[in-house]
C-alpha cells in the first residue's frame, strides 16, 4: 500500500504544469538572433507597409531600422536596440515622425521573457505604448511580429523576406 501511494503522488505530481515565476532571470544571448538579420516587408492594414531591416549582431548588440510607409508618405520611422546585458538580452525601442518629432514620451525599454530556436519574446518594463513584443521566423522567408499594445490589443504582423 505504501508503495502504490508513493507512485500515486509521483503521478499527480508529474501531472501539475509547471509555473515559471515572473521574476526568473532568462538568459539569452545576442547571438542567438542571428536568424533575425536580413530586411523584411509586408503589409499592415490601410493600405501601409512596415519594413523592418535587422543588422548583424556586433560588439554585444543586434539592430533594426523600421519604417511604416503608405504609397507616398513615410509614416513613422522608429530604431530597435538589443542588447547584451550581463546573461540576458534587453530591448530598447523608440518611434519617432519623419521629421524625428518623438511619436512617444521617449524610448521604452523591455525584458527577455522567452526565447527559442527562432523566436524571441520581450516584456515591457514599465508601462508604455507596448506590453509586449515578440519576433519569430517560422519559415527561411517569413518573419513575424507579435505585437501587444499598453492597452492590452494584441495583433500579428507577417513580413516576408526582401
Amino acid at each position: 500500500m505504501q508503495r502504490f501511494m508513493r507512485t500515486l503522488m509521483l503521478a499527480a505530481s508529474l501531472s501539475i504544469p509547471t509555473v515559471v515565476c515572473a521574476d526568473a532571470h532568462i538568459t539569452g544571448s545576442v547571438a542567438d538572433l542571428a536568424w533575425m538579420t536580413g530586411s523584411w516587408s509586408g503589409p499592415m492594414g490601410n493600405e501601409q507597409t512596415l519594413e523592418e531591416n535587422w543588422v548583424h549582431q556586433k560588439a554585444g548588440t543586434i539592430a533594426a531600422l523600421v519604417r511604416i510607409t503608405t504609397m507616398d508618405s513615410t509614416n513613422m520611422v522608429e530604431l530597435l536596440v538589443i542588447e547584451q546585458q550581463g546573461t540576458s538580452l534587453t530591448l530598447h525601442i523608440h518611434q519617432w515622425s519623419p521629421d524625428f518629432a518623438p511619436r512617444t514620451g521617449g524610448p521604452q525599454t523591455m525584458a527577455l521573457v522567452d526565447i527559442g530556436e527562432n523566436s524571441v519574446r520581450f516584456k515591457a518594463s514599465e508601462p508604455g505604448t507596448l506590453s509586449s513584443l515578440a519576433y519569430s521566423r517560422p519559415t527561411h522567408d517569413t518573419f513575424n511580429i507579435d505585437v501587444e499594445t499598453g492597452e492590452g490589443a494584441k495583433f500579428q504582423i507577417n513580413l516576408r523576406a526582401q
